[in-house]
């Protein structure tokens, strides 16, 4: 999995490219870990390249969240392909996550 990380304004946005699964979760949880100790308190993770996600990767994106919550922030998820998005859907994520269509979109919900 590549992870690039890029700012827009107050936002950091996420770039998610490959699997997001038990071996290379804590990369992702390491890059999360960084953005919490910051003055970061707007968050997209973009998973236009992502096909799949397992439970791990599932895990460290709660963490995230709440994570973000304790600060006063919040978190917005895009670009899910049918796969992904089935994911959410049956483990009932889609009512945790505020998921939106693309990047744009999830900006503006900012």
């Amino acid at each position: 999995m590549k992870i690039t990380e890029d700012r827009k304004g107050e936002m950091l946005i996420y770039r998610l490219k490959g699997d997001v699964n038990l071996s290379n979760s804590p990369v992702l949880r390491k890059a999360f870990e960084s953005c919490t100790q910051g003055d970061v308190k707007k968050v997209i993770v973009d998973f236009k390249e992502v096909p799949y996600i397992d439970s791990s990767g599932l895990a460290t994106l709660i963490e995230l969240l709440q994570r973000l919550k304790k600060i006063g922030g919040n978190l917005r998820i895009c670009n899910l392909d049918e796969k992904v998005k089935g994911i959410f859907e049956v483990t009932r994520l889609f009512k945790l996550f505020k998921i939106c269509d693309n990047e744009d979109m999830a900006v503006e919900d900012f």
